[in-house]
């Protein structure tokens, strides 16, 4: 169960809270950036008691549609000459930007939501929704879904997988040990039946 100080937003993270908004709307602006990483790490600090989940939640959710809204104002103002300039650092070849402008102009919604859950078309989800002209209401709209959706179930993987870290250290720590004991066991057996056919090559050569 989340522990009430864990939801409520925490006095001293407002830097950590900045920082997963910045990694994301940079990210969300057209620059790859790790912004799912981001999420993860303060969602995972979050379970320690030193972020709030619901302000890490917010943070992310907030950058994406901050950088979104700039990204897709870079796409409708500069449109293809930008991603035709810019593209292929991350290669987007003319052929490859025609067929994803194609896709995004037939399925624009679901491009946008669907395309924050996947790292590469999240960078440039929001370009390619300016440059197809996508009714910025639509865009919008999608975008925040997609957005606090995204934050909120990778919020609390993080979440959980934060809380669950000293069991796995623990876990680690126990497996650890009996690897090394089973090594340890292993390379005695295997030294003590070596000495015993030396051993015994030994006697054999010494009794012809």
């Amino acid at each position: 169960m989340l522990g009430h100080h864990h939801l409520l937003p925490h006095p001293f993270g407002t830097r950590g809270y900045l920082a997963i908004f910045v990694v994301v709307a940079i990210e969300s602006l057209g620059i790859p950036l790790p912004g799912e990483t981001a999420l993860l790490a303060g969602a995972a600090l979050a379970a320690t008691g030193r972020l709030s989940l619901v302000g890490v939640m917010a943070a992310a959710a907030a950058g994406a549609l901050v950088g979104g809204g700039a990204g897709y104002t870079i796409g409708w103002v500069g449109g293809a000459p930008f991603l035709a300039r810019y593209g292929r650092y991350v290669r987007l070849t003319p052929e490859r930007l025609q067929r994803i402008h194609d896709f995004f102009a037939k399925h624009g919604p679901e491009a946008v939501f669907f395309g924050r859950f996947i790292a590469l078309f999240r960078t440039w989800a929001a370009i390619l929704a300016g440059t197809a002209r996508m009714p910025i209401g639509a865009f919008l709209l999608y975008t925040a879904l997609g957005a606090v959706i995204w934050a909120a179930l990778f919020g609390m993987v993080g979440y959980y997988f934060g809380r669950s870290l000293p069991a796995l250290e623990r876990n680690l720590g126990i497996a650890t040990l009996c690897l090394f004991g089973v090594c340890l066991v292993a390379g005695a057996t295997y030294w003590f039946r070596e000495r015993r056919k030396r051993q015994r090559a030994a006697g054999s050569a010494g009794n012809p």
